[in-house]
């Protein structure tokens, strides 16, 4: 196998995994457990979204939250934000990248944004041109790039349109996300050759969701292919409040454990992760789903505290 050396994590769980959280969650508890996460290792946390409030209630204290935690200047505190009135938002907050987002389904992007994928487009322009304006740098999300969950499978072709788009806005980096985690590395090769016969690996981070349980083995196949980039969630928290059935993010410990015994460097501590994954678990009143963190509570007896 021909592996990279050292990968980057960039975690996810503060947004991507809290906002399908039913039982609200504290700012306090919010701004704990992005500071536990900055003693990490982590180089690069998303803390938050500027979405409306009415889309996602959960994060609407998006500002608070940024604006509070303990920053570690190592680490890119980022932000997803869908318009100009969130991007004015999160600059007032002293994020240091701003993510934009879109599906290329065009199901999933009415259904998550409440426009087509050509009137969306504009809309992002705009936020990034402002965003490269204000120094700083922009990431791109596009969803559902295996499967979508009224389209089924999404052609490679559909979308190489999408990063054609947002890497002419200036996005710096591109996540590739199995929104509704079905994919498999069989379909993982043919996207990532399709999309590295345009674009050089580095450009692209990986962003499984791990609904069937194939997360990890679809990142061996994108390791395989040049890529060193991947998103992942504490505790393996997260889902897509517009794909039904959609579960959790990778689990970021689980990621750590299979790197780390493929002796692939990360810098980030596994059990620093895992103190982290215990706290937002009792958090969010549910047991977390990762194989590390279920490890850990046997060992401590069943408990997660």
């Amino acid at each position: 196998m021909n592996l990279p050396r050292q990968v980057v994590l960039k975690e996810v769980g503060p947004r991507d995994g809290l906002q399908n959280e039913k039982q609200k969650i504290l700012t306090e508890d919010k701004i704990s457990f992005i500071n536990q996460l900055s003693e990490s290792g982590l180089k690069y946390i998303e803390v938050t979204s500027f979405v409306h409030p009415d889309w996602i209630p959960q994060l609407a204290d998006a500002k608070d939250v940024l604006q509070a935690i303990k920053r570690n200047k190592a680490i890119t505190y980022a932000a997803l934000v869908p318009n100009i009135r969130g991007l004015i938002r999160a600059l007032e907050a002293e994020v240091d990248e701003v993510s934009v987002f879109l599906s290329a389904s065009e199901s999933h992007n009415k259904s998550n944004i409440n426009k087509t994928i050509d009137e969306t487009i504009p809309i992002l322009k705009e936020v990034v041109q402002e965003a490269i304006k204000a120094n700083r740098s922009v990431r791109g999300y596009v969803s559902t790039v295996i499967s979508c969950p009224y389209e089924g499978y999404i052609e490679p072709k559909q979308v190489l349109n999408v990063v054609d788009a947002l890497f002419n806005m200036g996005v710096t980096e591109v996540s590739l996300g199995d929104t509704i985690g079905v994919g498999v590395p069989t379909q993982v090769e043919k996207l990532l050759t399709c999309l590295l016969n345009e674009y050089p690996p580095n450009v692209f981070a990986m962003h499984f969701h791990d609904t069937r349980g194939t997360a990890l083995a679809n990142i061996v196949k994108s390791l395989e292919m040049g890529i060193t980039t991947f998103d992942s969630s504490v505790g393996g928290l997260g889902g897509c409040p517009y794909a039904k059935g959609a579960t959790g993010n990778v689990a970021t410990e689980d990621l750590l454990y299979l790197l780390t015994e493929m002796g692939i460097e990360t810098g980030v501590n596994k059990e620093a992760i895992l103190a982290s994954a215990f706290f937002i678990e009792e958090k969010v009143g549910r047991k977390l789903g990762s194989k590390q963190l279920e490890i850990a509570r046997s060992e401590r007896g069943g408990s997660s505290k």
